[in-house]
């Protein structure tokens, strides 16, 4: 049985456009169905999201309102990659300017797509360790963040146990789990 066939991207246009995201009308032809419409993308830049490790096996997370949710949610450290800026870069930044935290051998764990359905962007996983406080934090004019550290088994308990609900922040989690079990293994724990 053969597979799905590719659908055909032909033109878009902006539907409405923020500070944050643009949402545009993209048309599609699908060659063996003879049909053609038009779907809405939402085009956003691409994130990252950082597992900063401290020395003793806590990681470092955030604590912030979220505006889509109406609520507080516990998070790791993230945000948008700037242009021109590469995922690495923007990880370490983001870190610094969050919490304080600065670290060494960053290193990209993966790479996921959030939502291919609606959204072309990515989201980068960036592995920080030795994370240490080193410096003040540099909020953006509506971020007001707790930052705490919790030991790394306990975050990825609550990961699978629901108490935190970011889809991308349980993904990056995922990613790092393998990694956790070998640092653990190399520290003898």
């Amino acid at each position: 049985m053969p597979g799905p066939e590719r659908w055909v991207r032909g033109e878009q246009r902006v539907l409405a456009s923020t500070r944050v995201v643009e949402l545009r009308g993209v048309r599609y032809r699908h060659n063996g169905r003879e049909s053609e419409r038009e779907f809405t993308v939402i085009h956003a830049p691409d994130w990252v999201n950082v597992l900063a490790l401290t020395p003793d096996g806590q990681l470092v997370l955030v604590r912030q309102f979220r505006f889509g949710t109406d609520a507080f949610s516990l998070e790791i450290p993230g945000g948008v990659i700037e242009t021109g800026e590469d995922p690495l870069s923007a990880g370490i930044r983001e870190l610094r300017e969050e919490t304080g935290y600065t670290g060494a051998g960053a290193r990209i764990l993966g790479s996921l797509h959030p939502n291919p359905a609606i959204q072309d962007n990515r989201v980068h996983f960036v592995l920080v360790e030795e994370a240490a406080i080193r410096g003040v934090t540099e909020w953006d004019t509506d971020e007001e963040i707790e930052v705490l550290t919790a030991p790394a088994e306990e975050v990825l308990a609550w990961a699978r146990s629901g108490k935190i609900t970011h889809s991308l922040v349980v993904a990056a989690l995922m990613q790092f789990e393998p990694f956790w079990r070998e640092w653990k293994r190399q520290k003898g724990r």
